[in-house]
């Protein structure tokens, strides 16, 4: 790695410095696949905020969609259910026709940030859907039925808006 990228991370990684998300941002311009392999690193490091800044400029960078795998898994895991907005944020900048199931299970499991961001995504992203992936969306619509308070108000807004998703993926293979 050049002095100038390496300078960039260090940036971009100091606690002290203001203007870290600048750097974030200019290494997300440079882009190169070693840029990549640092930020996917400093995204599942023990650093919050870092792995926050990797989020936006792996979201940033052109051609990030190996990037998108560990991204997910970071949102999914179950330490980071409460404070995922960020990185659930940070999937506006990667192609999401293949993870309608992911998004659907951030839409029910995740804080209402996460939730609110997974909604958006479902109703504007064109997926690339099949009747297996209505099989895997439908067995965790099953799994948050089975641990969900029913009568909460949560819970009547999003089965209604599921349920029509269903309906919806269902006539597009009848």
């Amino acid at each position: 790695m050049d002095n100038k990228t390496q300078s960039l991370f260090e940036k971009m990684c100091d606690k002290s410095e203001e203007e870290a998300y600048a750097y974030a941002d200019q290494l997300a311009e440079i882009g190169t696949e070693e840029i990549l392999d640092q930020l996917i690193e400093i995204l599942n490091g023990d650093d919050l905020d870092n792995s926050y800044l990797a989020a936006r400029s792996l979201s940033k960078i052109e051609n990030n969609q190996r990037a998108i795998t560990p991204l997910l898994e970071l949102i999914h895991h179950h330490e980071n259910k409460l404070r995922n907005g960020q990185y659930v944020q940070a999937l506006e900048g990667f192609d999401l026709s293949e993870h309608f199931v992911d998004l659907l299970r951030i839409y029910l499991f995740s804080n209402f940030k996460s939730s609110t961001l997974a909604k958006y995504y479902l109703d504007y992203v064109e997926f690339d859907l099949s009747p297996r992936t209505l099989k895997k969306a439908e067995k965790h619509w099953a799994h948050y039925e089975n641990n969900v308070d029913k009568e909460s108000d949560d819970y009547m807004i999003k089965k209604e808006e599921v349920l029509t998703m269903f309906e919806e993926i269902r006539a597009l293979f009848e």
